[in-house]
């Protein structure tokens, strides 16, 4: 028998091998998916107390792909395509739609950043989001500012948008975003831009946003549709804030301010409030904490103060909505937890208008400016 042959053989295949194993890992494409369900108690929905099977109190219920390839020298091909879909009914988010959440592709580069194309988050969410209760990690859509107004819980996204997001230096990160109307003799009819900044370093985390959308969620195409769970479509929305967290030990801290003005809103498919308005102005103020009681046990809360003023035809009022959310989870695995949470929301200053009720995110609308829910529900992802 010629060992020597055998030898060189084995190694060819050895060395064969590793190469595949290389190859195989530059490129990947990975399937991933999160439902939420519970049981949700409110005190007042239209004048009436209700008990429901609800899901998505606080995370969306997604499935999707995502994928990257290594093209060498630092730079990879990425996209990601992801639905949102109702485990009550096995109904999709948004109807007429594959992947209503986002689809998108685009460039990475270690050295110059990341470009991406399709249908994707603003700079408000992706900045700001982290630090607010309503999107932090999985999200908690109980505790999104009222009607969501500043989108910081991500109820509407960025169509036919380019996004481009800076490499991080010395914790200091970029991002700006185009959405286009794609309206031939209409370029600047519903479309939208945004930007953003981070900086994080060690136990800080700073951020600021601003978005701003023409004539967004009025029709059926370009940059916002009245597919959108749009509250307030209008013919111009902007939104800016800035907010910050602190970390130090199990503890985390947090501040956010943001500000939503309206102007010249009528009602959408998606509204909450039936009535239009010749100005709307929100500003929400929220503190929030976070507690790792154990490696399994955690527990969150916030408090938010939002004041608003808006103006139709000859009625005026300033609302205003003081929220209390309070979360405890544990984790059964890497995968999955069980939560309890409860919101209690107090509205008032605009008796007599269409904001005279309490409106937990979510749910329907009180018939009275004191809104109570209480849910206890199971999480799992792979």
């Amino acid at each position: 028998m010629d060992y020597q042959n055998v030898k060189n053989r084995f190694i060819g295949a050895a060395v064969l091998s590793l190469f595949t194993v290389a190859a195989h890992a530059q490129s990947s494409v990975a399937l991933y998916d999160l439902i939420d369900t519970g049981i949700v108690y409110t005190n007042n929905q239209g004048g009436h107390s209700a008990w429901q099977m609800q899901s998505s109190m606080l995370s969306n219920e997604v499935w999707g792909l995502k994928g990257s390839e290594d093209l060498g020298g630092g730079l990879h091909a990425i996209f990601r395509l992801e639905s949102g879909f109702n485990i009550q009914n096995g109904r999709q988010t948004y109807a007429g739609t594959m992947f209503g959440r986002q689809a998108y592709v685009g460039l990475q580069s270690d050295q110059y950043g990341t470009l991406t194309l399709g249908r994707q988050y603003d700079a408000v969410v992706d900045n700001l989001g982290p630090i607010a209760l309503a999107n932090n990690g999985d999200g908690n859509n109980l505790a999104a500012h009222p009607f969501d107004n500043d989108n910081i819980d991500d109820s509407f996204y960025i169509n036919n948008s380019a996004k481009y997001v800076s490499p991080a230096y010395n914790g200091l990160q970029a991002e700006a975003q185009y959405g286009f109307s794609n309206a031939a003799g209409g370029f600047p009819d519903n479309r939208a831009y945004s930007f953003g900044v981070t900086y994080a370093n060690g136990p800080i985390n700073v951020a600021a946003a601003y978005l701003q959308l023409n004539n967004g969620g009025l029709t059926s195409g370009g940059a916002l549709t009245n597919n959108d769970f749009v509250s307030f479509p209008a013919a111009r929305q902007r939104v800016m804030g800035v907010g910050g967290n602190y970390t130090f030990g199990p503890a985390v801290v947090g501040l956010l301010w943001t500000r939503s003005l309206f102007d010249n809103t009528q009602p959408g498919a998606n509204s909450v409030i039936t009535q239009p308005f010749n100005t709307l102005h929100f500003s929400n103020y929220e503190v929030n904490a976070h507690y790792a009681l154990t490696p399994s046990i955690s527990l969150a809360g916030a408090y938010t103060f939002t004041e608003g003023a808006f103006s139709s035809g000859a009625a005026s009022a300033n609302p205003k909505w003081h929220q209390v959310t309070l979360m405890a989870d544990y984790s059964l695995s890497k995968r999955t937890d069980v939560y309890v949470e409860g919101v209690y929301q107090h509205a008032y200053g605009a008796a007599g208008s269409a904001f005279e009720g309490a409106y937990i995110n979510g749910l329907s609308q009180a018939s009275t400016g004191n809104q109570v829910a209480a849910t206890a529900g199971i999480r799992t992802r792979f």
